[in-house]
């Protein structure tokens, strides 16, 4: 089969509908499947879907120019993860830095990337459903308020690289997307319902429990209904927690070559943070609150839709648009525990995004272009106050309201595909315009224009039917923020973040292998860094940072005809070199990252019974730019000692009950103790999480 005679568009329908967390018909699936096994210079479908590329996962990732990692539902349920965290850490390259005073709560999300900052993972342009995840992806990336569950996630899609033209803005930690359960293909309703029981050896436990019912009308009208919950609290002393996550998605046909999908969704969560103890309070209890008046909370409220029409054989349009109403505060005591200091933010951000791809030969030589826009609207007011403790009086509030921030992006690639070799050049322009009002105590109006151009080239050779060569640069574009904005004057001219890198690597994959291996090298100018926090947060840039390092993976499924059938070995092993490039502390480590991290792991089936076993571990690292060794009294400096844990988990398919499935694991199973460090306004030690017992039960119908 050649490139040019290859047929566009059911394919490609697939690839848009899988990434939109819609079904595919069995055809697509075998088609999909038998090109990725006979890769060869065979050209995969076009990469029109805002969600990147693929079908099946393993079609995806296969031919892919660049370190991508997905993890599927099936790996996720044997792993035993209670937490979106817990999924992450088991992916090269990344690192969960649970150093801010939410770490360990279900309120926020701490990914760091290749020794990038992952404190509320402001480095990554993190997706669901390929709908940005932050309350405004531009004027306030960080996660501090994360509205995802893992009960309600199908798969995680890592992309460290490659992957930079069509999203933004801040992507040099790569693109994490996280895809919602789909809407199922077969007629009836169809679906299951799953608890969870967590306790741990110290103080807490709590209670998850998700709800999963879909089905596919005669009328081309697909939906699916999700909740996942939790209560209860974690494993410190007033940790309580509680999480309600709700969507309706649906998908319709409107012709065989036309969808309209989408999803309607609610996150609301509220959690009470102990936040970080001296090193006193650590010596005499790890688990204890110091702070019981501490917590967050947040509220979102969405919708997305999509239109995609597979025009003709060689042509495909997409069309996205997404609205959000976020809602997010903080309550917290200051250090003299004299007052309360109260963040309430409000968000509204709006975004439509069109695309379309064209497939032309010329020759031998096979061309997809790709041109998209995007153009995304941000409103968001803020509010500082403080309450006196002990009489109750509200003082003056600090207040930002009308902050507003209008981004228009414009991009272009073209995948050429000349025998066995793709080759992917492309280029995004960003730009944003940023306004900042300060209304408390005076009026006063702060604003920004950034405008960049951001190239990248990615190339790939298939060297045969199983393994991938490949190679990329890509460039990266961080704006200024909106609280960030406060510092901009003529002493202190904030620049915008620019980062360049640059991968090789090789991936092969096989019917009972898959491994890869990556080469990795990143600069990144112009870091905008803050002294202090709150409403005295001061900005600045401070210069440059060099990431370079190996990510490897390693997975392998015994032969089912031979002795170890239903075995299957995993290991990853990352190492990053992450070091400061300006100032006195040059040539220091980044904080909060460490050079080693590796996980081992086995899951073995027999008959109706599942054993899983693994170990993580992530060598030591530093609370701080100067590379403090020695702990200080407060416990926020001095070095953190790496550590590993152990995992395992027992599961039985219960025989003559259709759909029963039990199962019973430990976290932690050593019970070993270990601690991080907090780097915002709750300073001090954080005790991990110490051993986790839990029994689950889920029911398919």
């Amino acid at each position: 089969m050649s490139a040019s005679s290859f047929v566009l568009r059911p394919c490609v329908l697939a690839v848009a509908l899988a990434c939109a967390g819609m079904p595919l018909s069995s055809l697509a699936q075998d088609a999909v499947a038998n090109s990725a096994e006979n890769a060869g210079p065979v050209l995969e479908s076009i990469q029109v879907s805002s969600n990147l590329l693929g079908t099946s996962m393993a079609a995806s990732t296969k031919n892919f120019a660049g370190a991508r990692t997905v993890v599927q539902k099936s790996d996720i349920e044997n792993s035993g993860a209670a937490s979106v965290s817990d999924v992450m850490r088991r992916i090269p390259g990344v690192q969960i830095s649970d150093n801010s005073g939410s770490a360990g709560s279900a309120v926020s999300l701490n990914i760091g990337v290749r020794g990038l900052a992952g404190r509320y993972s402001p480095r990554s342009t993190v997706l669901l459903d390929g709908i940005p995840m932050s309350v405004a992806p531009y004027g306030q990336p960080q996660l501090s308020f994360a509205p995802v569950s893992l009960a309600n996630i199908e798969t995680v899609d890592v992309v460290r690289g490659g992957g930079a033209v069509r999203f933004g803005p801040q992507n040099v930690g790569g693109i994490i997307n996280f895809k919602t359960r789909r809407i199922p293909t077969e007629a009836g309703v169809t679906g299951d319902a799953t608890v969870r029981y967590n306790s741990y050896t110290e103080t807490g436990h709590n209670t998850q429990a998700s709800v999963f019912v879909g089905t596919q009308l005669d009328s081309g009208l697909g939906l699916a209904v999700l909740y996942s919950g939790m209560r209860g609290s974690d494993w410190r002393v007033g940790s309580d927690e509680k999480v309600n996550d709700f969507a309706l998605k649906f998908r319709y046909d409107l012709s065989p070559t036309a969808e309209v999908y989408g999803k309607l969704s609610y996150y609301d969560v509220l959690s009470r943070t102990p936040g970080g103890l001296t090193q006193a309070q650590y010596k005499a209890d790890p688990f204890q609150n110091t702070r019981p008046t501490d917590y967050w909370d947040g509220e979102r409220k969405g919708f997305d839709v999509g239109y995609l029409n597979a025009l003709s054989s060689t042509q495909e349009v997409e069309v996205r648009a997404y609205y959000n109403d976020s809602s997010r505060s903080s309550t917290l005591i200051n250090a003299a525990r004299t007052g309360l200091g109260k963040q309430p933010r409000n968000y509204e951000t709006t975004a439509i995004e069109p695309r379309y791809t064209q497939r032309f030969a010329t020759g031998k030589v096979t061309h997809d272009v790709t041109v998209g826009y995007r153009y995304l609207r941000e409103r968001a007011d803020e509010t500082i106050y403080n309450v006196v403790l002990a009489t109750g009086v509200q003082q003056a509030p600090t207040r930002f309201a009308d902050n507003a921030t209008d981004a228009q992006a414009v991009y272009i690639d073209n995948k050429i595909a000349i025998d066995a070799w793709r080759i992917t050049p492309g280029v995004r322009y960003e730009h944003i315009k940023t306004e900042r009002f300060n209304h408390l105590p005076a009026d006063q109006k702060i604003e920004l224009l950034n405008n960049k151009a951001l190239p990248s080239l990615n190339v790939a050779y298939l060297l045969n039917g199983n393994m991938t060569l490949f190679a990329n640069y890509n460039s990266s574009f961080g704006a200024v923020q909106n609280t960030q904005l406060n510092s901009q004057s003529d002493k202190n001219p904030l620049q915008p973040e620019l980062a360049k890198t640059g991968e090789l690597g090789g991936r092969w994959k096989s019917g009972q292998l898959s491994a890869e291996a990556t080469l990795f090298n990143i600069k990144f100018n112009n870091q905008i860094q803050s002294v202090g926090s709150g409403e005295s947060a001061v900005f600045f840039n401070r210069g440059a940072t060099h990431h370079r390092g190996l990510e490897t993976a390693l997975d392998y499924r015994f032969d089912q005809a031979g002795p170890l059938a239903g075995l299957n070995a995993y290991a990853t092993y990352t190492y990053t070199k992450a070091t400061l490039k300006d100032g006195v502390n040059a040539g220091n480590d980044v904080p909060y990252y460490s050079r080693n991290t590796d996980t081992v792991g086995a899951h073995y089936q027999l008959g109706t019974w599942g054993f899983d076993l693994s170990t993580s571990h992530q060598s030591g690292q530093y609370a701080d730019d100067a590379n403090t060794a020695v702990e200080n009294l407060n416990g926020s400096l001095g070095r953190i000692p790496g550590y590993r844990t152990w995992n395992t988990q027992l599961k039985w398919k219960v025989p003559g009950q259709k759909g029963l499935e039990l199962v019973a694991g430990a976290n932690n199973l050593l019970d070993h103790r270990y601690f991080t460090r907090t780097s915002d306004g709750n300073l001090g030690k954080l005790v991990g999480a110490p051993r986790m017992v839990y029994l689950q039960g889920r029911l398919a119908f």
